[in-house]
């Protein structure tokens, strides 16, 4: 303990700061905390000192550090301190698969969360702390991050923002006094203090000073117990004193230290015993005494250099064309010990330009791991890789996996541009792959087509590649909207497929047989395809995204079909899955499914958890648009005119020839709330061809206005005869009904309505129908649709719909009969929407937000926003208050 209690000397009211936090977490409170400060100045200490508190009590401790050297690989600082491994799926997945773990930890018991040089940790490990700083209000977690002033990065000064922060300052003279002289074994003479207040205050370079100065006998301690200063040879700087207690060691210890600073501040022994091609056995003298020198410590994953900047001043001392030589050959030596592929990579990307012929064998044999996990360094190494003259034989292969790097992350036109030039070698179906999908994203599959008749016309074609390449023409005709083409060739495809056995190309051709059904309004017949493509691609990684958006277009398609409970439970299944996979796309995609599922079906409440749970940036932009849509909609239909109007800011214009019906919907509710009807009107028109959503609307305000209705319901009418089922039925009859001014119409519109599952569209029903009632002099059949509306509206929150309902019959002279006022609560146990006190039932059993998720199939993020928000409700600041409140109410 004595090196710790040194290092603290100074540092009373940081550390009490820091262990009030370990206080707070034992009664389930975490916090979000970030320590910063200069090299040496004691930051890395004091973290230590909170860590051993939180063991004390029994708390788990986990403990994770960035390295220079594995910026590009994304994680790496969580991986290590949660003793996790990378997901086969990539970085994404494995990142939602390091937020479980820290959730199931924190359902264990409390959880101390350190990542120490964070500065040096890459931008998804940096993305990952920020979510898990959003949810310690509702996690026993003490979530600390360590880092110094610089780098300056903006996702680091972002981090910053909304969390505690720590800076650790200079000592003081007194404190530097002090130190100095339990480190001298006396009272400084005026000639020490004064060089110890040279240090700047900095811990780490006094007692690197001091320390040295024991060592050169340049300090005396008298018999009164004044430590004297002897000599005036003294180190002139942190790194020369650091270099003076390496310079005490033997030449053999400075070569295993400088092997081991290749390696990282932190590292395996068996990595280093690869490096210097010894045994492990055969290290342990030099390692014992670099130990005991104060040089290397016991760490994470091995051994680990006493501070970062011990291990940078051994690094520094080779010559930077030797320090890269010697990294690209510890990475042949740990490919041959048969290392990570983390740990290759690392040493191969601090090498020089210049690659060795076994790099390429390795990446031909490691290639689609690495693009998976670390695309970035990918990248990097593959374009070193693919000029080289020794590649030449796998260059089509090596361009494969470069193209796909590329294309993860985002620049659709270098992977194009990588893709053309691998086609080059030979037909390549992975290439082709990649190509499709850069030109769908850019609207130009049509020349995805050119290149797929090049391609299908070469001879020597094996079936299995001709049934891949086929059903990319079919996936292009239908990006082009030649649905007749889409279909003959996913007809085509399949049995090329299944001849084969190609499972992956054979769910795909039945994919696009299901869209063009869908597409053509054949529901009922899409539904079998989605079973037979399903079944098809069960258990084969290769199909894993594709099952996902089966499922989803699945989910979409029973809603069509009116069967709603079974719609909302299949989008929930399937959300859950992506969210489990780290399929963000597929998240995004099936969220969005879901969240107009629950709008038709009046869960508005449960609609708005999940809009915000993604960032738009990780969206489709036609997903966010839409996500914003439905929100914007309940807003405007709850009175909320502000929140709206933020949503369909954050939507943005709609995009020409793309009309997304909730945004269009809503953009046309403010309009017409503004009393710009005729406005209104327009934008329903515009888009109603294209989305049947839009017509009641569109037949209500033209008839209000006097506008010939007549397209909008021939249309509608068309669609009830195309696919008979309740929701099309009860269009067609309330646009006819509006038009004829029927009232027993309208009654029968409703009943279809309730039917279809659809209560919004069944109390508009109601109020046209008590409308006419009233206009006609039916009073008793106005009050009873008038009352049956407005208790629809009332259930759902549609306070701006039942106000105006209200007000257009009192004119007509009729009210509504005597009724209870219920007012929505919005604190307290009352307030609490029926997912809520699910979640809160779970909470009280004490399960984490993960496994409340797999019993309810909501996601990770959608259960973490329903527990701030009953946190918020119940106005109580951690899970353990949450149960108190269940148990006094008797839940659980």
């Amino acid at each position: 303990m004595r090196a710790v209690t040194l290092r603290l000397v100074g540092r009373e009211r940081e550390l009490t700061r820091l262990l009030s936090r370990v206080d707070a977490l034992a009664e389930g409170r975490g916090a979000a905390l970030v320590v910063e400060g200069e090299p040496g100045i004691g930051k890395t200490a004091l973290v230590k000192a909170l860590c051993e508190a939180a063991a004390g009590r029994g708390f788990r401790v986990c403990k994770g550090a960035g390295d220079e050297l594995g910026r590009s690989l994304p994680l790496l600082p969580l991986l290590d301190a949660l003793a996790a491994a990378r997901s086969d799926s990539g970085a994404t997945a494995t990142a939602e698969r390091l937020l479980a773990r820290v959730d199931d930890l924190c359902a264990l018991g409390p959880v101390v969360l350190v990542l120490d040089d964070l500065h040096w940790a890459d931008a998804a490990t940096v993305a990952v702390w920020k979510r898990l700083a959003r949810l310690v209000p509702q996690l026993p977690l003490l979530l600390v991050g360590v880092l110094r002033p610089l780098p300056r990065r903006d996702d680091l000064a972002a981090l910053r923002s909304g969390v505690e922060r720590l800076t650790v300052p200079a000592l003081g003279e007194a404190a530097v006094v002090e130190l100095v002289g339990a480190l001298a074994g006396g009272t400084p003479d005026d000639a020490l203090a004064r060089l110890a207040a040279d240090a700047g205050g900095n811990p780490l370079y006094l007692v690197e000073l001091v320390e040295a100065l024991i060592r050169g006998r340049a300090v005396a301690v008298d018999a009164d117990g004044t430590a004297r200063l002897t000599q005036t040879d003294l180190p002139a700087s942190l790194s020369a004193a650091i270099a003076d207690r390496i310079g005490f060691l033997s030449a053999d210890v400075r070569r295993v230290l400088v092997a081991a600073a290749l390696l990282g501040v932190g590292f395996p022994v068996a990595d280093l015993a690869a490096v210097l091609g010894t045994r492990v056995v055969d290290l342990l003298p030099a390692v014992q005494d670099a130990t005991v020198a104060g040089v290397l410590e016991d760490g994470r994953i091995g051994l680990s250099f006493r501070h970062p900047l011990v291990r940078a001043a051994l690094y520094d001392e080779v010559p930077e064309s030797a320090r890269s030589a010697w990294h690209g050959e510890a990475a042949r030596a740990l490919a041959d010990s048969g290392a990570g592929v983390d740990r290759v990579t690392r040493q191969l990307l601090a090498a020089d330009d210049r690659v060795p012929a076994w790099v390429t064998d390795w990446l031909d044999e490691h290639g689609a791991t690495l693009v998976a996990h670390a695309p970035e360094a990918a990248v990097d190494l593959l374009g070193r890789v693919v000029v080289t003259p020794h590649a030449t034989a796998r260059r089509g292969v090596l361009l494969a996996h470069l193209a796909e790097a590329r294309f993860r992350l985002g620049d659709h036109h270098g992977a194009e541009t990588v893709a053309l030039a691998g086609l080059e070698h030979g037909t390549l179906v992975d290439l082709h792959w990649t190509l499709a999908q850069c030109r769908s994203m850019t609207g130009r599959s049509a020349e995805t087509l050119v290149e797929l008749d090049r391609a299908l016309s070469r001879p020597g074609l094996t079936e299995r590649d001709r049934a891949r390449l086929l059903v990319l023409a079919a996936r292009a005709h239908w990006d082009v909207g030649d649905l007749d083409d889409a279909e003959r060739l996913a007809d085509v495809a399949e049995g090329s497929a299944r001849q084969t056995g190609d499972r992956t190309a054979t769910s795909w051709a039945l994919h696009v047989r299901t869209i063009v059904a869908m597409a053509r309004g054949r529901m009922a017949e899409a539904l079998p395809l989605f079973d037979r493509a399903l079944a098809v691609a069960m258990g084969d990684p290769e199909t894993a995204d594709l099952r996902l958006l089966l499922q989803i277009n699945q989910a979409v398609t029973l809603g069509e079909l009116d069967r709603g409970d079974e719609a909302i439970a299949s989008a929930s299944v399937v959300r859950h899955a992506a969210d489990q996979t780290g399929n963000t796309v597929r998240l995004a995609q099936s969220q969005s499914a879901l969240g107009q599922l629950l709008y038709d079906a009046g869960r508005w409440d449960e609609a708005l958890v999940d809009v915000d749970l993604l960032a738009d940036d990780l969206k489709h932009p036609m997903v966010s648009r839409c996500d914003h849509g439905v929100a914007a909609l309940v807003h405007l239909h709850r009175g909320d005119a502000e929140g709206a109007r933020r949503h369909l800011d954050a939507a943005g214009a709609e995009v020409e020839g793309h009309v997304v019906g909730p945004l269009a919907l809503a953009t046309a509710l403010e309009l017409e709330q503004a009393g710009h009807s005729r406005e209104a009107l327009a934008v329903l028109v515009a888009g109603m061809e294209s989305v049947e959503d839009l017509l009641p609307d569109a037949v209500r305000l033209a008839v209000e206005l006097g506008e010939d209705p007549a397209a909008a319901v021939a249309r509608a009418e068309r669609l009830a005869a195309e696919l008979d089922v309740p929701h099309r039925r009860a269009s067609a009859a309330y646009c006819r009904a509006l038009v004829d001014h029927d009232p027993v119409g309208l009654l029968h519109a409703a009943d279809e309505y309730r039917a279809a599952a659809r209560p919004l569209s069944r109390a508009k029903a109601l109020g046209a129908a008590a409308v006419l009632f009233a206009s006609s002099g039916d009073r008793t059949s106005a009050r009873a649709a008038l009352s049956h509306a407005v208790d629809v509206l009332t259930a759902l929150g549609a306070d701006w719909d039942a106000t105006l309902l209200l007000a257009r019959l009192r004119e007509l002279g009729i009210r509504r009969g005597p009724h209870a006022k219920h007012r929505r609560a919005t604190h307290g146990w009352e307030s609490l929407t029926p997912m809520e006190l699910k979640v809160t039932e779970l909470v009280v059993t004490g399960l984490s937000n993960r496994q409340i998720g797999e019993r309810l199939f909501l996601s990770g993020r959608t259960v973490a926003t329903h527990v701030s928000h009953v946190l918020a409700k119940l106005g109580v600041r951690s899970r353990t208050d949450i149960a108190r409140e269940a148990i006094q109410h008797r839940v659980g």
